[in-house]
């Protein structure tokens, strides 16, 4: 019934949103005197504040309509190139000048763990001048009609297999925080059936390899509890109308409300701040404020079967690291990875993935030759800021391009890509 109560809530502030609203706009009118005092703009900025912090956030749009090749602009165009009920598969097609050479692919796999993959869009847009770019763009449970069958672990190494398939031969893959653990045992995977479509490079970034070196709140929440604690107090039925209606999922608003209370007198200072700057009418600190928190409050639901077979498997039994994790019935052997290059990074200051669980991918496939292998810890960054920020573009992204031109597998060329869309055969 929580859901439910928190759907009503949600519906039952809307009017008083829409009120909140309407008097923003009569107080930011330049016609209304009171628009020019610091009155008016302290009253214009409390409706505001109200409104952003009872609202429900909708899926941000990427926006990276242009990027810069060789020091010169080329559009960019989004496409979706394959679909399945849980994802769609978007490459960002940069419109680059006729003979030029392609450049390698890279598949960004994006956390599937509450929030959608337009958090990576800084990871994406210090890519893009240097790769063709390809990302997961995970589907929230909710809106997955309950018709459409389940959606656990297995299916999502299984759905990275089929994407490095559609994207071609010597594609790079990189997992950014909980796809860590999925992308290295689709590498597995691959390399004990000797796929021809394995990719040439993993970079896991900020993941839970092994969450017992340095184990962190989330860590220890998931040690504390069995199993059965999570399946009776997170997981919920979707309400109606949703078009996942009863579909048992782990709801975004929970994920989100664990990680507001991680740091919540930062995000409290953060909105009084943002107060502030309105009053003073700061409008380029104000914007900084409204971008980011559209993102970070917008969250997706996740399927039951998927948040309970990664808790168990990661956070609980620490399956990959022990070389117990199964796919499909069948062994997750990390030791078979031979021909797939690694980089594993980190940050100093991570409080989601301590430092070392990452780099413990290193120690569990340890047939990958030296020369195919780095690790890269960067100083005074915190888990986001190991795939974004000004530190990410600086020192960390520079860092994967080079890997991947190391280690490419063959020369970068034109791929026909398979379009598949809505789990239809690929053609």
């Amino acid at each position: 019934m929580f859901y439910q109560l928190y759907e009503m809530n949600h519906a039952a502030m809307a009017p008083f949103r829409a009120a909140a609203d309407a008097m923003r706009f009569f107080y930011d009118n330049p016609l209304n005197p009171l628009s020019q005092t610091t009155a008016g703009r302290a009253v214009s900025a409390s409706l505001e504040v109200f409104e952003r912090v009872t609202r429900r956030y909708g899926k941000p749009a990427f926006g990276l309509g242009g990027t810069a090749v060789d020091g010169r602009a080329v559009p960019v165009t989004e496409e979706i190139v394959w679909a399945k009920p849980f994802c769609n598969l978007l490459h960002f097609r940069r419109d680059l000048p006729a003979g030029r050479a392609e450049d390698q692919k890279i598949l960004v796999v994006a956390p599937m763990s509450g929030h959608y993959a337009t958090l990576l869009r800084g990871t994406v847009e210090a890519l893009l001048p240097h790769a063709d770019v390809y990302i997961t763009d995970w589907i929230d449970a909710r809106m997955v009609p309950i018709v459409e069958g389940r959606f656990d672990l297995d299916d999502y190494i299984d759905y990275i297999v089929e994407m490095l398939h559609v994207i071609g031969p010597g594609t790079h893959v990189i997992g950014v925080c909980q796809p860590s653990v999925p992308v290295l045992a689709a590498a597995a995977v691959m390399e004990s059936q000797r796929d021809s479509m394995m990719p040439a490079s993993m970079t896991l970034m900020g993941g839970p390899i092994d969450t017992r070196i340095n184990p962190t709140a989330v860590n220890k929440l998931a040690e504390e509890h069995p199993l059965e604690w999570f399946r009776d107090n997170v997981i919920m039925n979707v309400p109606w109308p949703q078009p996942g209606f009863m579909r048992r999922v782990y709801p975004g608003f929970l994920q989100l409300s664990g990680f507001m209370s991680m740091n919540l007198d930062r995000h409290l200072m953060a909105h009084k701040e943002f107060f502030e700057h309105l009053v003073k009418n700061d409008g380029e600190s104000a914007e900084k404020h409204r971008d980011f928190y559209d993102e970070y409050l917008a969250v997706m639901d996740l399927t039951e079967e998927f948040y309970l077979q990664t808790v168990d498997t990661v956070f609980i039994r620490h399956s990959l690291p022990k070389g117990e994790m199964m796919h499909r019935m069948t062994p997750v052997d990390t030791k078979a990875i031979r021909n797939v290059a690694l980089l594993t990074i980190e940050g100093e200051n991570d409080d989601i993935s301590g430092l070392g669980q990452t780099k413990a991918a290193q120690t569990i496939c340890p047939n990958i030759p030296p020369d195919m292998r780095m690790h890269y810890m960067q100083p005074d960054v915190g888990h986001y800021g190991v795939f974004n920020g000004s530190r990410f573009r600086r020192e960390i992204a520079p860092r994967i391009v080079e890997f991947i031109r190391k280690h490419a597998r063959a020369p970068a060329g034109k791929t026909p890509v398979k379009r598949v869309i809505n789990g239809g055969k690929a053609g």
